[in-house]
């Protein structure tokens, strides 16, 4: 017989996070009726699961408590998976603490049968603690002074690709073969894989003895940052990172180092090095006989998430619906350092023609119709690819007129195909990182469009950065020609530019 739970939705409030966002797919997939709130509508139907039958997507904010209270009508769960620490680091406390509370008042006389919350490890008496860990534990305060039983489940640093904490340690790594290091370094800490916190999520919502209980999760090792480091650096095939230990090293100057070196903003990267200072070991492990499962180690974890980032690169994969998967870094839900500092080169050019007469040149793109400028430049591009075991342009296209997701076009892959407005491509070029070329067409009105040419990169390790600015130059002739050429063979008027542009910072939902 089925669960009759399943057919009553459970919410999930900050869905589009790092944790929600990866939990969200697991409740569908175990066969739950999920509501995920967050304050863009547009940002929660980009999600890859936006449109599975056994989800609804609701606008809410939790600093709105009107739009709580909507939110958690009809629910019997709930998942408070929010947090402002990438806020200032001055104020997040406060708006985790107004959050908490409007969640106290939206529970009131509602539905809910109990809360399900994570936060983080830390000794509330120790007068040491981090602003960001005390944040934490006073919003479990919060939470359960409110009618609804809530269940705290408590974690340290969390290993997995994409989380703040996983993408300091991979940038410093990859990026200092020699570090001087602060004293926090040699601080117990017991983390814990992205994999085994989602199993811990979903088993309180299933197991009754969690109700309204506080638990401590880590993973089976107790280390130091320097040992990660290490792990890290061998399980990324890296030589041994040299750690030189110095007392003088302030929260302030490594969060600043952090900004440098890492694409981690300092106001988060001073959060999480406060939170090192303080000693974050499970003192309470009940949970591993309540929801028993195989905790992974830090290598194994480590490793884990150094597969997924690999993974990231051009998959030829298709969905149910027939779309290619983007790299992860396109998605939206992870703040955008996650995954990595994502760089953009933008030009456009205004033409007095229809959208249909712009686009019929765009879809011809590649094969034998050639990139309409720079013919040279990229024959060199294509012969290097090949130098290095890469596609090269020999592999031209399929159909000189028409355009499919999915299609090979020299050494792209269309990621998208929205006529007569945006052509997307993944590059499957030979690359030290990741990279999306985008073309699209911006009607303006009485009969004018704006043709724009976008190309984001994903740099990996220093390498990819030098690659991206050394390229500075060619782009920029590169991408006025061709806008150029477009334009000559549209053959209407040019009414501005080509002209460099800063372009949006998303994708699938960051290009929006």
């Amino acid at each position: 017989m089925s669960d009759p739970r399943k057919t009553r939705p459970i919410l999930v409030i900050g869905a589009t996070g790092y944790i929600g966002g990866r939990l969200v797919p697991k409740l569908l997939e175990l066969g739950y009726t999920v509501r995920v709130m967050g304050r863009s509508l547009s940002k929660l139907e980009s999600r890859p699961w936006a449109t599975h039958a056994r989800l609804e997507a609701v606008r809410g904010d939790v600093l709105d408590v009107r739009s709580l209270k909507r939110a958690v009508r009809g629910c019997w769960a709930a998942f408070y998976l929010v947090h402002s620490m990438s806020t200032s680091h001055r104020d997040f406390a406060d708006l985790d603490r107004l959050a908490a509370w409007n969640m106290v008042e939206a529970s009131g006389g509602s539905t809910l049968e109990r809360i399900i919350y994570l936060g983080g490890l830390g000794d509330e008496s120790d007068p040491m603690l981090s602003k960001h860990l005390r944040s934490r534990l006073e919003v479990a305060r919060i939470l359960r002074t409110g009618p609804v039983p809530v269940t705290t489940l408590r974690a340290a640093m969390i290993l997995g690709s994409g989380s703040a904490s996983f993408e300091i340690l991979r940038y410093l790594v990859d990026r200092l073969p020699v570090m001087l290091t602060p004293r926090w370094v040699h601080t117990p800490v017991q983390p814990i894989c992205i994999r085994n916190v989602l199993n811990y999520l979903v088993g309180c919502l299933e197991k009754e003895e969690t109700i309204g209980q506080t638990f401590d999760i880590g993973g089976p090792e107790v280390v130091t940052y320097e040992r990660l480091i290490r792990i890290y650096a061998c399980a990324a095939g890296l030589r041994e990172r040299v750690v030189i230990p110095v007392s003088f090293i302030s929260p302030q100057m490594s969060a600043l180092w952090i900004s440098f070196v890492t694409p981690v903003p300092a106001p988060l990267g001073r959060a999480l090095t406060e939170g090192l200072l303080n000693e974050v070991v499970c003192r309470d492990e009940r949970i591993r006989r309540i929801i028993p499962q195989d905790l992974m180690t830090c290598r194994d974890a480590i490793e884990r998430a150094i597969e997924k980032i690999e993974r990231h690169r051009v998959e030829a994969c298709w969905t149910d619906a027939g779309r290619l998967l983007p790299p992860e870094w396109t998605y939206c839900g992870d703040e955008p350092y996650a995954g990595g500092t994502v760089l953009a080169c933008a030009y456009r050019i205004r033409i007095e023609a229809s959208p249909g007469e712009i686009w019929e040149h765009i879809v011809r793109i590649g094969g034998r119709t050639g990139w309409y400028y720079g013919g040279p430049l990229w024959r060199i591009r294509g012969w290097l690819d090949k130098l290095f075991g890469g596609t090269s342009l020999l592999r031209g296209r399929r159909d000189p007129r028409n355009l499919y997701v999915g299609d090979a076009l020299d050494f792209w892959r269309v990621l998208e195909v929205s006529a007569p407005f945006r052509l997307l491509l993944l590059s499957e070029m030979k690359l030290p990182g990741e990279a999306i070329l985008e073309f699209r067409i911006c009607p303006l009105g009485r009969n004018e469009c704006e043709l724009q040419q976008v190309a984001r990169f994903l740099p990996k390790g220093f390498l990819g950065l030098a690659y991206w600015y050394s390229l500075y130059g060619a782009h920029r002739i590169l991408f006025k020609g061709m806008l150029r050429t477009i334009a000559r063979e549209v053959g209407k008027p040019v009414t501005r530019g080509p002209e460099r542009f800063e372009p949006g910072l998303n994708l699938v939902c960051r290009i929006d």
